[in-house]
């Protein structure tokens, strides 16, 4: 699995960078907004999916951890192939899916092309309870700014909000105030 690319730009097309790794030229689609953002001989660092099928073999890159994960989720939905995820996500920051989500708003979807009602609907069923805002998450469930980050964290990385708060919950109370040491200590709770 490439989990990630680092390089130089060579290449630019309307949704797609082609970066040099030590001479090899990788073709990677992202979101169109990323093309127009950089300039071939820009050095540029995306976190990546590898697609592989029997007719496909194609390289997905994301800014961000963020939209590589709501890139997963949204190729999670029924109906929802690599194309179409990179296509929400060229027109939505992961901001206004999340806002869509809580708000019930499928039709913010409905305007992705290539996204009717029918699958849009399908869209805002799978992220529920995946994809919460932290306002709405700390609100919603009496959690300090870091245990509501820890939650996020958990959620986008595929756990529910139950189990999330559950681990959350059974952290001891003389954890570290610290992300990373929060996270590492919720995510052995699932190992035990």
């Amino acid at each position: 699995m490439i989990a990630s690319i680092s390089g130089e730009i060579i290449g630019i097309e309307e949704d797609s960078l082609t970066i040099d790794i030590n001479g090899v030229g990788f073709q990677v689609a992202v979101p169109k907004a990323l093309c127009l953002e950089h300039k071939p001989g820009e050095r540029v660092f995306l976190h990546t999916h590898l697609v592989v099928r029997e007719d496909l073999l194609a390289l997905y890159g994301f800014p961000t951890a963020e939209e590589k994960s709501f890139f997963l989720m949204l190729l999670g939905v029924e109906g929802i192939g690599p194309r179409i995820a990179l296509a929400t996500l060229s027109s939505l920051t992961p901001d206004a899916i999340r806002r869509a989500v809580i708000s019930e708003q499928p039709e913010v979807f409905s305007r992705v092309p290539g996204i009717g009602k029918r699958t849009a609907q399908k869209i805002l069923i799978q992220l529920q309870g995946r994809v919460v805002g932290s306002s709405d998450m700390q609100i919603a469930h009496g959690l300090d700014e870091l245990d509501t980050q820890v939650l996020e964290a958990l959620t986008v990385l595929g756990y529910s909000l139950v189990e999330a708060q559950t681990a959350i919950q059974a952290l001891p109370k003389d954890a570290p105030e610290n992300l990373e040491e929060r996270l590492r200590l919720a995510l052995q709770y699932f190992n035990a």
